[in-house]
């Protein structure tokens, strides 16, 4: 099957809901599926205290020390996330807050711009007492990243 074909199918087989994408086409480790026509757009403030940031910042926050949390639930995550994220689905994100360092900034992320997952991650966290000013939103997710060409990497799984 062409990468054209490939494409075609994906688009074909779609039915609005994000799960499994982006990712990797077959048998091509360095081009992703995006789907950009599913799911309602996120604000891009989820929360008082929380800052929103895009690709550089993400890095720059990573540079200074900064975790990377990836809230989606493992039937969205189709294998792929962003290099050294941790997988804490937002479901779970209360339980496990016991895993991030208040001290540090956490970025959260999900599927992308449209997706839910990271925004009631943040909310459920802020409710729980977690300080907002530890937080980052990355409202790009995985779609945007994959989409602009960083790398990928695989899911680290649920400890």
């Amino acid at each position: 099957m062409t990468n054209e074909q490939q494409i075609r199918r994906a688009d074909r087989t779609r039915d609005g809901d994000p799960q499994n994408v982006p990712r990797p086409l077959e048998g091509e480790a360095d081009r992703t599926v995006v789907e950009t026509t599913w799911g309602e757009v996120q604000p891009m403030q989820v929360a008082a205290g929380v800052a929103t940031v895009g690709e550089l910042e993400v890095i720059e926050l990573l540079d200074r020390g900064a975790a990377l949390v990836d809230t989606r639930v493992p039937d969205s995550r189709s294998g792929v996330s962003l290099p050294g994220a941790v997988n804490i689905p937002h479901e779970d994100i209360v339980e496990r807050r016991g895993e991030l360092d208040p001290a540090r900034t956490t970025i959260v992320f999900c599927n992308g711009p449209q997706c839910p997952q990271s925004p009631d991650a943040i909310r459920k966290l802020i409710d729980a007492g977690y300080p907002s000013s530890a937080l980052a939103y990355y409202r790009g997710g995985l779609h945007d990243w994959a989409t602009l060409g960083f790398p990928l990497a695989p899911v680290r799984p649920v400890s």
